[in-house]
């Protein structure tokens, strides 16, 4: 039996309007249809994106339905410059943020794990582009849900972040070891930084989408059409991310977003942990997190000298 699908409530989504919705990597596919479905429902939209993306950035808001309320902020996502312009402009422009999506990411366009890349001696050469990618997909996710706590906290209202993942964030059978690794990071992201989340008065969830066409899914994306498999459009997985970032009930929660099949992931597996570990495995655990709850916080090291 399939657990309960996840509707689109289009009552939800409206309460976009008057909000100001902070988008990285929104030049293009699933940032730029969020960035449209948000302006229609009357955010204000801040498009975040490489220098390079000012083209995209600008035909994508002379298309938008409120241009007026949209403008584009050039961001390298592992910029801490960058992202701290980023943010300070939105709220000089528009007053404040109330929602983060924190969309960037890349994938490898070379196998990680090619034993044949070699340099003249014979010698393996490293994986520097998998190393980009690693830093893209975390590092600079760690800093927009940093810099959209610290900028969301004092808002009456709270504020929202919503994280891109992907359902590689929890399978990692294709081997593409770079970007897997990096989506499991993203979700270990979502877990973590829970605590402070909601100390800040922020919800953070996530959004794990199957395949969308994308640059990323460009080369494959005519077979999976001929196979007959179900996926997404990037308005699909858009209008899931505005309602996750919407929806005051979900906190700590990632849907996973497949074309009509929109599923709840991190309840099941939470209920799944007995049945998975043993209910005295299980039961270590929770005290262990009562311990860590009574003293604050899990004791950090203190650093060596």
């Amino acid at each position: 039996m399939a657990p309960p699908n996840i509707e689109i409530d289009p009552a939800v989504l409206a309460t976009a309007a008057d909000r100001t919705v902070v988008i990285t990597g929104a030049a293009g596919g699933i940032g730029a249809a969020t960035a449209a479905l948000a302006n229609e429902n009357g955010a204000n939209v801040v498009i975040a994106d490489l220098p390079s993306a000012r083209a995209a950035a600008e035909k994508l808001i002379a298309t938008l339905a409120h241009p007026d309320k949209a403008i584009f902020v050039p961001a390298d996502i592992l910029h801490w410059g960058d992202m701290t312009n980023l943010f300070k402009k939105a709220v000089a422009h528009f007053g404040r943020v109330d929602v983060v999506v924190a969309n960037a990411g890349i994938m490898e366009t070379k196998p990680v794990l090619d034993l044949e890349a070699v340099d003249d001696n014979g010698d393996l050469l490293e994986s520097r582009e998998a190393f980009g990618v690693i830093d893209v997909n975390i590092k600079g996710t760690l800093n927009t849900i940093r810099l959209g706590l610290h900028t969301m906290r004092h808002n009456e209202a709270g504020g929202s972040i919503l994280l891109v993942a992907s359902t590689s964030g929890y399978f990692g059978g294709t081997g593409v070891a770079a970007y897997i690794t990096s989506k499991h990071g993203v979700i270990g992201l979502l877990r973590s930084c829970q605590a402070a989340a909601k100390q800040n008065g922020v919800r953070l969830n996530a959004v794990a989408p199957f395949f969308t066409p994308t640059h990323i899914t460009a080369n494959f994306a005519d077979a999976w059409a001929a196979a007959g498999l179900e996926g997404n459009t990037a308005d699909d997985v858009a209008r899931v991310v505005l309602q996750q970032a919407l929806n005051p009930a979900m906190s700590g929660s990632c849907v996973l977003a497949c074309g009509s099949m929109r599923r709840e992931l991190e309840g099941p597996r939470a209920a799944f942990v007995e049945q998975w570990m043993g209910s005295d495995v299980t039961k270590l655990m929770g005290e262990a997190g009562k311990l860590f709850a009574k003293l604050g916080g899990y004791p950090l090291p203190k650093a060596r000298q």
